[in-house]
């Protein structure tokens, strides 16, 4: 990586360090670019150059979270089914208490939760998510699933997704540690595993 490109990553860090300060502290629907600008020294115009939306600021690792799905299967290990790789990708985020999968600490999920506009934006990132992972499974399906199978599997898949972020977010605004939260979400995670894992058995578009 050459030293303009060094400069750049350091600025945007900068940028969102300083935005995520500022949303912790006043609130995010509170905070303006503008205040982002002045803490982080740079004008309003270089906030925009690199995160284009104000929430973006906030959710700043969102084209990792929204590929995600999609990479787990493309980088899957020869000969593991997508399902599998899928599975195993998650476990190990929940394991990790990996943002991915919603631990991102109690100021955080607060401050998220008291955004109208950070809801909408989760939300729109976790379709998002869906359909990745729909293209993905679409580029494995044979010529003869039917058209609607990648989407029908990625739904499934996806809304699993969701319901554990969200309940991630949920026990962590009760009050619960990460470790608390990974004890009563292993044995929900394998329920929803096995759900699914019926659901999809010998589906077309997950056992390719």
């Amino acid at each position: 990586m050459g030293l303009r490109e060094t400069k750049k990553m350091e600025t945007r860090q900068l940028i969102s360090d300083h935005a995520t300060r500022l949303f912790l502290e006043r609130g995010f629907e509170q905070t303006t670019i503008a205040d982002v600008a002045t803490a982080a020294r740079v004008s309003k115009k270089t906030v925009t150059n690199y995160f284009p939306r104000k929430e973006d600021l906030a959710l700043d690792r969102h084209e990792a979270f929204t590929g995600g799905l999609a990479r787990a299967v493309a980088e899957r290990a020869p000969g593991e089914d997508p399902f599998s790789a899928l599975s195993r990708t998650f476990r190990a985020a929940l394991l990790a208490h990996d943002p991915v999968v919603g631990f991102t600490g109690p100021a955080f999920a607060r401050m998220a939760a008291d955004s109208p506009t950070l809801i909408a934006r989760v939300r729109e990132l976790h379709e998002q998510r869906e359909e990745a992972l729909a293209d993905a499974l679409a580029a494995l399906a044979p010529d003869t699933a039917p058209a609607i199978a990648p989407r029908a599997a990625a739904a499934l898949i996806a809304g699993a997704d969701r319901l554990v972020y969200r309940r991630v977010q949920e026990l962590t605004l009760a009050g619960h540690t990460d470790d608390e939260i990974e004890a009563v979400l292993v044995p929900e995670a394998n329920h929803l595993h096995a759900l699914l894992g019926a659901a999809l058995a010998g589906d077309p578009a997950t056992s390719a």
